[in-house]
């Protein structure tokens, strides 16, 4: 059994542009994962997620993701301690002092 490879956005992009040209030359798809070390399975997978881009888009679009992945979990963070302070300050007895101003 092998062991699981991940592959840089950028090999993903030279990997399938390999593979659109050894589909040119007339290849089939299984001759061509085979080729490129890869299931159809992931082929496929790739050819969704990275279809028409370049390797530095690519790139940006996975920095973009683990970006946008870090945002989100800030944001349910603060969400959960903002529900936890009103919790707080519901539970808790409201001290009432009357103030005058003169």
């Amino acid at each position: 059994m092998t062991m699981r490879k991940r592959h840089s956005p950028e090999q993903v992009v030279r990997k399938l542009a390999q593979a659109d040209r050894m589909l040119g030359e007339g290849k089939d798809v299984a001759g061509v994962c085979r080729e490129l070390q890869v299931s159809e399975q992931t082929y496929y997978r790739w050819r969704n997620q990275f279809g028409g881009l370049k390797a530095d888009d690519a790139k940006r679009l996975k920095d973009l993701e683990r970006e946008n992945s870090t945002l989100k979990r800030l944001l349910a963070d603060a969400e959960w301690e903002k529900a936890a302070l009103k919790e707080i300050a519901r539970d808790a007895p409201i001290d009432r002092q009357v103030v005058i101003v003169a």
